[in-house]
């Protein structure tokens, strides 16, 4: 059986590198029931690194050999933005080449979070919008279009949400997008468009593990407590349990007053971590094997038609 030849472009910040490469092998593989799946790892060459992050990547594949291939799809991560607006962020021409190549090359793109974002600003000019803080937690979404992707969905669905940003649904309307999942919390959650390759937008993370969202909590609190943030982090939305809660809370009140690094360490994140689950895990699995069956019958139409 030929395998589904997929490329990730992992340009997540270094601590997650690799953490973001096991979730997405992870979902593939549970995704892709049997079927071979055939994974190259590449970055894009801008995104700062320190001298460990490009230890990791220099196992990647050059993103000077991408655009001289066809990949059957391609899923691009986001990273944390270092500038205002996202076309001076230092990796943005290497972004959009990547789209560019993806509408000729791929049967079908994912675009994960800030790659959304450069995404539809590239395409159709639409301008994220900065929240008054960090969209954080487990949002329950409802499916509200019926689609391949979304097959066997069911009705109400959740999603882990991590961005400083939304997309006024609207806009995306107005430019013929298709918005295939939504929350009344968090807003648009997965949306589509059209452009040679079906290209796939999610403002969410399905590939995330239980305790990802967890592990950005506690950094970010670490970030509050040396002054790299200016205010404590939201507790995450429909994530914990009310024991964790009520530890997080003693130690944000502590925070408050007793501002320093060492307070990260009464974190309980041994507890905390024995109490979250992936209640999303199903919803991602169904999502990315709808993805991989796309490819695959867009590949054997391609290949008949040859």
């Amino acid at each position: 059986m030929t395998p589904i030849d997929i490329g990730l472009i992992n340009n997540m910040p270094d601590p997650a590198l690799d953490a973001t490469e096991r979730q997405f092998r992870g979902l593939l593989d549970a995704a892709a029931d049997g079927l071979p799946v055939r994974l190259t790892l590449y970055t894009l060459p801008e995104v700062p690194r320190t001298e460990f992050g490009r230890k990791q990547v220099s196992r990647y594949t050059s993103i000077d050999d991408l655009w001289s291939r066809h990949h059957d799809g391609v899923i691009v991560t986001g990273t944390e933005p270092l500038a205002a607006q996202l076309n001076d962020e230092p990796f943005w021409g290497s972004l959009t080449r990547v789209l560019e190549w993806a509408e000729d090359n791929t049967h079908s793109t994912v675009l994960s979070c800030l790659a959304a974002h450069a995404g539809i600003l590239h395409f159709d000019g639409i301008t994220r919008r900065p929240l008054g803080d960090k969209r954080f937690g487990v949002f329950e979404c409802m499916r509200v279009s019926d689609h391949p992707l979304t097959a066997a969905a069911p009705s109400r669905l959740q999603i882990p949400h991590s961005r400083w940003n939304e997309i006024p649904e609207e806009a995306l309307l107005k430019c013929g997008y298709r918005v295939l999942t939504r929350s009344d919390d968090a807003g648009v959650d997965a949306f589509i468009k059209e452009r040679g390759s079906l290209f796939v937008f999610l403002q969410g993370h399905p590939e995330y593990e239980a305790i990802t969202l967890l592990l950005e909590f506690r950094r970010d609190i670490g970030r509050f407590l040396r002054g790299q943030r200016e205010t404590y982090p939201p507790m995450p939305h429909g994530y914990l349990d009310q024991e964790t809660i009520d530890a997080l809370t003693a130690l944000r009140e502590r925070a408050l007053v007793d501002r320093r690094e060492e307070l990260l360490a009464e974190f309980p994140l041994e507890m905390a971590a024995s109490k979250v689950s992936n209640t999303w895990r199903s919803t991602a699995e169904n999502l990315y094997r709808n993805w991989l069956t796309y490819i695959r019958s867009q590949k054997a139409r391609t290949e008949q038609a040859a």
